[in-house]
C-alpha cells in the first residue's frame, strides 16, 4: 500500500525502521495513513506522530499520580525544547518505574521506553523539518500537562463545558493538523518555500485556516465513540458536564443503565458537534497539495471513516456507552480505502461524504 518500501528510504538506519514498526503497533488508523503516504512525508509524519504518542500515553496513564504525570510531561517538554539543556535520560530515568509489566498497553509503553530512539531519529531529520514539527508537538505536550494539572485533585479528566472540550481537542489533535500543514508549507533549508509552485499564498492561508478543524473533527469523533473505554480504562470523561446536567445525568454515573437513554442523547450531541467541523475539514482536504510524498488518500481515508462513524453514532449512540463500542464494518473500511487509493482529485470527497453519511459504503 505504501508508495516507497522501507528498504529504499534514504535514511536506512535501524531507528527509523523501528519507528515505522512501532506505529503499526500503537495505532492501526495512523499506521494506515503512514503506509499510504510516500517518502519523505511518510517518515516525517511517522516520527512526529510518535513524539505526540509518548505524551498521550503519559496523560492517559491512570496508574500514575497526576502530580507525577505533570512532572513527566514537563520533563518531556524540556527534552524537546532546544533552548533547554535537559537530556532525554532525565525523562527515561523518571518514567522507568511507571512502565507497566508486559501486556498492559505494551505497544504504547514500548514507545515510551524507547523515547531516546524516537528523539534521536527526530533530530536526524533535516533542520527545516524539525523546525516544522517541534512547535505543535511542544504545544500538544504543554496542553496535556495543563489538563492533568487542572484535574489533579480528581485524577481523571472531567471536562466541564463545550469550550473546554474544544480546548482539549485542540491540544490533542488540532496541533497535529498544524503539524501536517507546517510540513507542507514550511521553508526548506535554503529559506525558500517547499515546492513553491504547489504552495501559493492563497493555498497556504486556506490550509492554516482549516487545519485545526480537521484535527478537531477526528478527535471529537473519537471522544463520542469511546465514552465507555475512556471512563473504564482511563478514568476520563470528555462529555461536558454542562451537557450531561442538561439531560439530568450525573457525570460519574453516565454509563449506568438508569441513565442510558439520556447519556445517549449527550453522545449524539457530541457527534453533532463533531459534524459541525466537517465542512472546514473537507475544505482542508480539497486544498491539500500532493507534494513531497503527501497523498490525498492518507488524510481523506480517516476523514471518510469519521463520516461513517458519525452515521453509526447518530443511529446507535448507546453503543458508545457499552463495552462493544461503536464500530464500522471491516468491509466498509476496506471499501473506503480501496476507493481512495490512487485518488488525487479532492473534488470527489464531497460526493463520497454524502454517500457514506447515508449508508455503509460497502453496500453502495
Amino acid at each position: 500500500m505504501s508508495g516507497s518500501p522501507r528498504s529504499s528510504l534514504p535514511e536506512t538506519d535501524a531507528d527509523l525502521e523501528w519507528c515505522h514498526e512501532a506505529v503499526d503497533g500503537v495505532s492501526r488508523t495512523f499506521a494506515l495513513t503512514i503506509d499510504v503516504l510516500e517518502e519523505p512525508m511518510s517518515s516525517r509524519i511517522c516520527v512526529g506522530y510518535l513524539l505526540c504518542r509518548i505524551a498521550d500515553t503519559i496523560e492517559d496513564a491512570r496508574h500514575i499520580p497526576p502530580k507525577t504525570q505533570s512532572r513527566l510531561l514537563r520533563t518531556y517538554y524540556a527534552v524537546l525544547d532546544p533552548a533547554d539543556p535537559t537530556d532525554v535520560t532525565a525523562f527515561t530515568d523518571a518514567v522507568a518505574e511507571w512502565i507497566p509489566e508486559d501486556g498492559v498497553r505494551e505497544a504504547d509503553w514500548a514507545v515510551v521506553s524507547q523515547t531516546p530512539r524516537v528523539t534521536r531519529t527526530f533530530e536526524r531529520l533535516p533542520q527545516d523539518v524539525t523546525a516544522a514539527i517541534r512547535p505543535p508537538v511542544l504545544e500538544l505536550v504543554s496542553g496535556m500537562a495543563l489538563f492533568v494539572e487542572r484535574y489533579g485533585d480528581h485524577g481523571g479528566l472531567r471536562l466541564q463545558t463545550r469550550e473546554e472540550l474544544e480546548e482539549y481537542c485542540y491540544y490533542a489533535a488540532g496541533t497535529v493538523g498544524i503539524l501536517i500543514t507546517n510540513l507542507i508549507c514550511r521553508d526548506d533549508e535554503t529559506g525558500s518555500a517547499s515546492e513553491p509552485d504547489a504552495i501559493n499564498e492563497s493555498t497556504e492561508r486556506t490550509l492554516y485556516e482549516n487545519a485545526e478543524s480537521f484535527g478537531l473533527l477526528l478527535q471529537l469523533v473519537n471522544i463520542a465513540k469511546d465514552v465507555y473505554s475512556d471512563l473504564r480504562e482511563e478514568d476520563n470523561v470528555y462529555l461536558p458536564t454542562t451537557w450531561l446536567e442538561d439531560e439530568g445525568v450525573p457525570q460519574e454515573r453516565l454509563l449506568e443503565s438508569e441513565y442510558r437513554s439520556r447519556s445517549s442523547a449527550v453522545v449524539r450531541q457530541t457527534a453533532d458537534h463533531a459534524r459541525s467541523f466537517l465542512d472546514d475539514a473537507q475544505r482542508y482536504l480539497e486544498t491539500l497539495p500532493t507534494i513531497e510524498g503527501n497523498r490525498l488518500a492518507a488524510w481523506a481515508i480517516p476523514y471518510l471513516l469519521a463520516v461513517a462513524t458519525l452515521r453509526e453514532l447518530t443511529t446507535r449512540p448507546e453503543d458508545a456507552l457499552s463495552e462493544n463500542g461503536v464500530k464500522i464494518s471491516r468491509e466498509e473500511v476496506q471499501a473506503i480505502v480501496t476507493r481512495m487509493l490512487g485518488e488525487t482529485d479532492g473534488d470527489v470527497i464531497g460526493d463520497l461524504r454524502t454517500t457514506i453519511a447515508e449508508r455503509p459504503f460497502d453496500q453502495v
